[in-house]
């Protein structure tokens, strides 16, 4: 036994070998590393690494603190965007033209160095990789067969992109800041293409970007690493790796954050907050772009009543969830523009109200009620709160069962339409309310092979004169016409549309001694760990 911890203890010089150790025996240490940096994450949502593909929140994280773009959000006033790998830009005076030049003398971590080229690159396999993120690039007319004439490398340092309509330029930046658009490595991903993939498999697992960090492995449902990029054009991050721990338990990050085995406890449910703060951890927090729904098919004939879609809305106990399984993590928020937004409205006409239900299930030809099933990714407090609705919906007849699994099935199943009812959260793309808009009110194909795969398609809610509304959100220039389209597509969703929304996400972490400068973002994306440090 002895012999093998001393065996541990020398393999700490590698990044792989300490993640190992953490994964696999978190009491080996009473403090960790100075130069490490490790948080405690529920992140069985990852599917993939490839920024061209994933679209779920831990990958988000990830990709956010190791891929740059040409813009990103300004964490500081999210009305703005700021340049990443772009110095400059300029758009046309008829908006389809966006020119930007590239900040000279940049590399990849591999050494490669950073050209217009790798960004035209970029957009081609996201647009043709045709993963759940493709939609936003999709909306400027950008297509598999016209992207390499779209988003074109005039010179080493100028890239061109052009759009199909004369769009808000704010929305055309705030896209660009999405991890679809992330820039990645031209020369090193295209050794590793298979099947005309564009590297597709090989990202899955890999690395080929030029942020503060480097991903250096990930297991699945176990450990993700990340270490200093030492060719990032930036300020170099402080420490050398930041090492992510896959833990679902609150009640295991709080009693690693106890015992210094971690530094950052991000899953803390309400009494754990409550209890780590009374011996003295801090508490960091802040309002996300994210909010808390559950939906249901119209597929399911039973659902697609619009009765039932309204009966389910007063079924439930929104009090009881704030006082209880919410309490400090988010705030009841029922329509699908998260505060901060443009547009965003506070109305709140649902509350528990059973007989209503009973009323509109009767006229739905339901009085007797109907037997349904939830997807419910196992982690809290998403299974605490399909629980309590589970429970409301019995006293109006509805016989809900619960189907759990982790974030990977339950997501592959929702995007694939089989399902009867899901819960979970969706987060904003990009800073801006056409991200919400244009997957809650936005539908232009309801056919099972439809290219754009927005929420209200994975719910087969067919809205043709929705999906014109929406359109005209995002070529509005003046912004308070702007506010006041997306204003009556929150009150239009939330009166007949097929989700109920629960509430709007406050992120929380329970920050160790020493650690410095842990700040959470507006969105996952922009959870940056590059500027922390530890003393």
């Amino acid at each position: 036994m002895l012999h093998s911890f001393k065996g541990r203890i020398r393999l700490l010089t590698t990044g792989a070998a300490l993640a190992v150790m953490l994964a696999a025996a978190p009491q080996a240490f009473a403090v960790t590393p100075k130069d490490t940096l490790v948080i405690g994450l529920a992140f069985d949502d990852i599917i993939t690494l490839d920024p061209g593909q994933a679209f779920e929140f831990s990958a988000g994280e990830i990709n956010g603190n190791s891929y740059d773009r040409l813009v990103r959000l300004d964490i500081n006033d999210t009305s703005k965007v700021m340049p990443d790998l772009a110095e400059s830009w300029t758009v046309s005076d008829d908006g389809l033209t966006y020119t930007f030049k590239i900040k000279q003398g940049l590399k990849f971590a591999s050494g490669n160095p950073i050209t217009a080229e790798d960004v035209a690159y970029s957009f081609e396999r996201s647009v043709k990789i045709d993963g759940p993120p493709a939609f936003i690039l999709n909306q400027f007319g950008l297509k598999k067969d016209n992207i390499t004439e779209k988003a074109v490398a005039k010179d080493p340092s100028t890239f061109v992109l052009t759009v199909d309509q004369s769009y808000a330029p704010s929305f055309v930046l705030n896209c660009l800041t999405a991890t679809v658009a992330a820039v990645v490595d031209k020369q090193l991903v295209s050794q590793h293409v298979t099947n005309d993939d564009y590297g597709n498999a090989w990202l899955k697992s890999n690395f080929a970007g030029s942020g503060p960090y480097k991903i250096r492995e990930w297991r699945a449902n176990e450990v993700v690493v990340m270490e200093r990029n030492d060719n990032y054009w930036g300020e170099k991050p402080k420490l050398n790796r930041v090492i992510y721990r896959h833990m679902k338990e609150s009640a295991a990050q709080r009693l690693a954050l106890d015992n210094g085995d971690i530094d950052v406890a991000r899953n803390l449910e309400p009494n754990d907050i409550d209890a780590v703060s009374k011996k003295g951890t801090t508490i960091t927090s802040t309002p996300k772009g994210s909010v808390f729904y559950f939906s249901m098919n119209q597929k399911n004939p039973n659902l697609a009543k619009p009765e039932v879609v309204e009966a389910m809305k007063y079924l439930v106990d929104y009090d009881a969830i704030q006082a209880t399984l919410i309490k400090g993590v988010g705030e009841i928020h029922q329509t699908f523009l998260p505060k901060g937004l443009l547009g965003a409205i506070d109305d709140k006409p649902y509350k528990l109200d059973v007989a209503k239900a009973k009323e509109l299930l009767a006229k739905a030809g339901l009085k007797d009620g109907f037997s349904v099933t939830m997807d419910v990714r196992n982690n809290q407090p998403t299974t605490g709160i399909a629980e309590s609705i589970q429970q409301t919906f019995a006293q109006a007849g509805i016989k809900m069962e619960i189907i759990p699994g982790d974030g990977k099935q339950t997501l592959t199943k929702y995007r694939a339409r089989t399902h009867d009812m899901y819960i979970g959260y969706w987060g904003v793309d990009y800073w801006d309310p056409n991200s919400n808009a244009e997957t809650f009110t936005s539908n232009p194909n309801n056919a099972d092979d439809g290219t754009s795969k927005t929420l209200a398609w994975r719910n087969a809610w067919d809205i043709p004169e929705l999906t014109k509304e929406t359109k005209t959100g995002f070529l509005e220039r003046d912004s308070a016409k702007r506010a006041a389209i997306y204003e009556s597509l929150q009150k239009k969703l939330l009166a007949t549309g097929p989700f109920a929304l629960i509430f709007q996400q406050t992120e929380v972490a329970g920050v160790g001694k020493g650690v410095k400068d842990f700040k959470l973002g507006p969105t996952f994306d922009t959870n940056y760990v590059f500027n922390v440090s530890k003393e």
